[in-house]
C-alpha cells in the first residue's frame, strides 16, 4: 500500500494540463494498455502489432485474423477520441459510453451477431446475452435505466476513495453487460477514465493476471463483493508504474547529489 500511494503521489505530483501533456506522460503506457486489454480476451493479440499500430499506423506481414487488427486500431482511435474529453474531465454519460463501445467495436462483430442477431457497434444488446460462471447481465429492457442508475451514482461520489469507486463501477458495469460484445475492453476503458478525470493513476490489468481479474469479477456477481477487485487494483497499479516511481525516486536521489557537490 505504501508503494501505491507513493505513485498516487507521483502522478498527482504531474502537471497534466493539456493534451501534450497526457500523451507524454501515457506514451508507453496506452500501448500497453491496450495489448493487455485486448490480450484478456483475445488470444492472437501481439504486442509487436500493438506496437506498430500505435507508433506507425500499420502492420506489416500480418497473416491472422484481420478482427485482431480492427480491435487494436480501435484502442487506438478510442485514445485519441477520449484524451480530449479527460483534460477536461467530462463527467461520464450514457452517449459517452456508448461512443466509447462504437469506437471500440466497429468491424469487430462477427457474423452471427452482426447478421443474425441484428446487432450493431454503438448501440445496447437487442439479445438477453449473459456472461461469467453466474450468468449476470441485465435484460434489454433494462439496460439503459441500470446504467444510468450506476452513473447517478458515480458522478456524485465526492469521498476520498477514488479507487474504490473506480472498482464499484466497473463491478457492476460489467454485471450489467450492455452489449452484446467487447464489454470487458469498453469496462476496463471506462474504468482508466475514471481515473483519469479525477486525477488517480490509470491502471493495465495485465493478461497473465486474467484469473485473478475473472475471480473478483466473480466475488461481485455471487456476493457483491468490491474488496477483491479492489485489492486486485492496488497490485496492478503497482505492477503498472513500480518501475517509472523507481527512474523519479532515482532522478531525485541524483539531483540532491548533484547539488550537493555544488556546494
Amino acid at each position: 500500500m505504501e508503494i501505491y500511494q507513493a505513485i498516487r503521489r507521483m502522478w498527482q505530483s504531474y502537471r497534466i494540463d493539456s493534451v501534450q501533456a497526457l500523451d507524454r506522460y501515457l506514451d508507453n503506457f496506452r500501448i500497453l494498455f491496450a495489448y493487455h486489454s485486448g490480450k484478456i480476451e483475445n488470444s492472437e493479440i501481439d504486442w509487436h502489432d500493438t506496437r506498430d499500430i500505435f507508433e506507425n499506423g500499420r502492420v506489416e506481414c500480418f497473416s491472422g485474423n484481420p478482427r485482431t487488427i480492427f480491435e487494436q486500431q480501435n484502442q487506438k482511435t478510442c485514445y485519441e477520441y477520449l484524451k480530449h474529453k479527460i483534460i477536461v474531465r467530462e463527467p461520464m454519460t450514457i452517449t459517452l459510453i456508448r461512443d466509447i463501445y462504437l469506437a471500440l467495436t466497429s468491424g469487430t462483430y462477427d457474423e452471427q451477431r452482426f447478421l443474425q442477431n441484428n446487432e450493431r457497434p454503438g448501440e445496447f444488446k437487442k439479445h438477453d446475452y449473459i456472461t461469467g460462471r453466474h450468468e449476470v447481465g441485465a435484460a434489454p429492457d433494462r439496460i439503459e435505466a441500470d446504467l444510468q442508475e450506476l452513473l447517478d451514482e458515480i458522478n456524485t461520489y465526492s469521498g476520498l476513495e477514488v479507487l474504490k469507486a473506480a472498482a464499484y463501477f466497473h463491478l457492476r458495469f460489467e454485471h450489467i453487460h450492455p452489449f452484446a460484445d467487447g464489454n470487458g475492453r469498453v469496462g476496463r476503458t471506462l474504468l482508466n477514465y475514471y481515473l483519469l478525470i479525477h486525477a488517480e493513476p490509470p491502471v493495465i490489468i495485465h493478461e497473465e493476471n486474467r484469473k485473478s481479474y475473472y475471480a473478483a469479477l466473480e466475488d461481485y456477481d455471487a456476493n457483491e463483493l468490491i474488496q477483491p477487485m479492489l485489492d486486485l487494483l492496488i497490485a496492478e497499479t503497482v505492477e503498472t508504474w513500480k518501475a517509472t516511481l523507481d527512474r523519479s525516486q532515482g532522478q531525485k536521489h541524483r539531483t540532491k547529489r548533484e547539488l550537493q557537490d555544488l556546494t
